[in-house]
């Protein structure tokens, strides 16, 4: 397969029509905006299930579960893979230790994903990786939304079980334009037990059901602080409140994940937990939720 290098020159001065900057070659025709209507939905190509990770609150660790679960299902021997749609404040470049690695295009004119520890990935943080770490992407809503849609439908995946979609937190136009555009298998909510991050929780799964998505289950992270030194447990962020919420609402309670100062710095050093600590009890975790979101989705 011919393989061509990305141009990041291309994209930092290419219109709201193409944000990504791709070769054009093979694009659809364009139709006037009167012709449009709404986006009809398109499953991604070679792409079994599509599972978005979300959490509607900023801060909860949302990215670091996303890349987690999608290394345990790795490592249950389905093809994963990861699609980072935060294109303001994209995780997954760092997670992954891919933070200066760019993507290539195929002969198609279609981004190849960027590959490590056995899981394939495509993130704006990649498209852009020869910018200053701290460089703002500063674009309009309407180039995000094309950029979101290039992602969503101009990546060669190679064939895929499950494709795992990190969300950006809330539930405004990326959430909307993702359910608009692709058919989704279900979605993962994850929020602390503190009530300020389950009210906007609940709020991403009230958004979910109401645009037709299944909401596979909750994941309640940061539960509860272990002290290293004497073993005493404590509850940082209030007690059982994902939970709770789950039996009240009749969801599946997929996973409880403590707050572990490894997790945190796996994930920093773009090594995460299970792939830097596989036998620990914070990997196994994150296996058991893998299972049984596949046993949700009859995987």
């Amino acid at each position: 397969m011919s393989k061509r290098a990305f141009s990041k020159l291309r994209c930092l001065h290419s219109g709201h029509e193409n944000p990504l900057g791709l070769p054009r070659s093979n694009a659809p025709p364009k139709l006037p905006r009167a012709e449009r209507g709404l986006p009809t939905k398109r499953p991604i190509p070679s792409v079994r299930h599509t599972i978005a990770i979300s959490s509607a609150k900023g801060g909860v660790g949302k990215s670091t579960i996303a890349a987690n679960l999608a290394l345990s299902l790795a490592r249950q021997h389905h093809r994963t893979g990861l699609l980072d749609t935060d294109i303001f404040g994209p995780s997954i470049p760092t997670l992954f230790n891919l933070s200066s690695s760019s993507p290539r295009l195929n002969a198609q004119n279609q981004l190849l994903p960027l590959s490590n520890y056995g899981v394939k990935t495509m993130s704006m943080g990649n498209i852009l990786a020869d910018r200053k770490e701290d460089a703002p992407v500063v674009w309009r809503g309407l180039m995000v939304m094309k950029a979101l849609q290039q992602l969503l439908h101009e990546v060669d995946w190679g064939g895929l079980d499950i494709l795992i979609l990190d969300l950006p937190p809330g539930t405004g136009d990326t959430q909307l334009t993702i359910t608009q555009q692709i058919p989704l298998s279900g979605v993962v909510i994850v929020s602390t037990p503190q009530d300020l991050a389950l009210k906007d929780a609940l709020k991403g799964v009230s958004m979910f059901e109401k645009v037709g998505v299944r909401v596979l289950g909750m994941v309640q992270n940061m539960s509860v602080f272990k002290c290293p030194h004497c073993g005493e447990k404590t509850n940082v962020f209030g007690e059982e409140g994902v939970k709770n919420v789950c039996e009240e609402k009749r969801m599946e309670f997929l996973g409880d994940v403590e707050l572990d100062r490894n997790i945190c710095e796996d994930a920093d050093r773009g090594i995460p937990t299970v792939v830097a600590e596989p036998e620990s009890g914070r990997a196994r975790r994150f296996m058991q939720m893998a299972r049984k979101v596949t046993g949700i989705l009859e995987l």
